[in-house]
């Protein structure tokens, strides 16, 4: 496979980076503008969900065949064109917008077709980086993207606030298609040269080019399969997802109902979540985290347990300490996603990536509306506190059942 040249890959990766970075918050700002376009005008927790699944359908269901286009195709187009795709998607709700009606159905809509180009760039992306940048660097950049996409959600929200009573969701959208022009621009300047297709695989048709489509796509399968901690991490990462979910939804309702907070306090507990991220994915990105990156992942898992299950226990009198909880939590998340996604780029055969990638997304995919099923089933019958101690216990047992598969422990040394 052609490597790009490597006395030029950081201006490569902070080309891409950079107008990946603005092509984020502006959609974060749409995101919201969105979220609130429907509370406000429907007041419906059903209308919420609609929105939610329509725009996680995609990945769940087709992001395991989306990592197979990424491999057949040129990733450097591909992240061009399903940036500008999902433009045009969000141009149709200006228009919507300016006539003055854009009912639930349609934001919907709109979400689930945006859906589909973010279901082809993420794992296009996530291929990118480990043709551009040496395998030692990998796991910083990883803290480094981690860094950058949480804080564009956190400056989208707060853009978003000032916009959306101000301008409505035309402007919104305006900005969303600006971050896609220019993140387009900027993988188009960056010099970044991705393998070429394969003559033999564009000029399949019909029956063979499904049977050739399918086995790839299974070949994907196989390559992760290969890696016995991958795969092992695959289903670690989605039990970690499906506990992680319900805990992120229900801060609200720990802050309100048990420590009989206001809605300040309930989005400081967010926010501290949120500076919880960003403080561990920048010490990632400046120190490359821990040396044994199967260890930060197991590590991780339990911050998260321990914080979790010591949360549902505190008096109702702690806020503060809960807060100091909440930092923690968010301080788990990067030291677990960002040595798992390094790994797989390091270990994992270049070829394949994009399929890797796609399974991947797939299978995390379904972690959050499982998790949120079981927050919904459970915490209104045991109540908030009791759930927060029972995901708690749930993630202590999962990270020593992680750390005792020995592929796991020694993923590093392989």
């Amino acid at each position: 496979m052609h490597k790009n040249d490597r006395s030029s890959w950081k201006r490569s990766v902070a080309l891409v980076w950079l107008g990946e970075a603005f092509s984020v918050l502006t959609s974060s700002v749409l995101q919201m503008g969105l979220i609130w376009h429907v509370t406000l005008t429907t007041g419906s927790a059903g209308a919420l969900s609609l929105v939610s699944l329509a725009g996680f359908l995609p990945m769940a269901v087709l992001g395991v065949f989306a990592g197979t286009i990424v491999d057949r195709s040129s990733i450097k187009r591909l992240m061009i064109g399903a940036d500008l795709f999902i433009a045009g998607v969000s141009c149709t709700l200006a228009f919507g917008s300016a006539a003055g009606g854009l009912p639930v159905w349609a934001v919907a809509a709109v979400v689930f077709v945006r859906a589909l180009g973010t279901t082809l760039h993420t794992p296009a992306f996530n291929a990118l980086t480990p043709m551009l940048a040496p395998p030692e660097m990998l796991g910083r950049l990883a803290g480094i993207q981690q860094f950058m996409q949480s804080g564009s959600y956190i400056l989208g929200n707060a853009i978003a606030a000032v916009l959306y009573p101000m301008f409505g969701l035309t402007a919104m959208v305006a900005l969303d298609v600006a971050g896609a022009v220019i993140a387009s621009v900027a993988v188009a300047i960056s010099g970044v040269e991705t393998p070429r297709v394969h003559r033999e695989q564009v000029d399949q048709a019909g029956a063979g080019a499904l049977r050739g489509f399918m086995r790839d796509t299974v070949q994907g399968y196989r390559e992760l399969r290969r890696h016995a901690g991958l795969f092992a991490m695959l289903w670690i990462g989605f039990a970690f997802s499906v506990l992680f979910s319900p805990i992120s939804a229900l801060f609200p309702l720990m802050t309100f109902e048990h420590f009989g907070g206001t809605t300040m306090q309930s989005a400081a507990t967010e926010i501290v979540f949120s500076l919880g991220m960003i403080a561990s994915s920048a010490w990632i990105g400046a120190t490359g985290g821990f040396k044994h990156q199967g260890v930060s992942c197991v590590l991780a898992i339990a911050l998260f347990g321990v914080t979790t299950l010591a949360s549902g226990l505190l008096p109702a009198s702690d806020f503060a300490l809960f807060l100091a909880f909440t930092f923690a939590m968010g301080v788990s998340s990067p030291l677990y996603s960002s040595p798992q996604m390094a790994l797989m780029q390091r270990k994992v055969d270049p070829d394949c990536l994009g399929r890797v990638f796609g399974l991947y997304g797939a299978v995390c995919s379904w972690a959050m509306p499982v998790g949120l099923i079981f927050s919904t089933l459970f915490a209104d019958s045991i109540g908030v506190t009791r759930c927060f101690v029972l995901v708690g216990v749930a993630m202590i047992v999962l990270a020593a059942l992680s750390w005792s598969i020995k592929s796991v422990r020694t993923i590093d040394q392989h």
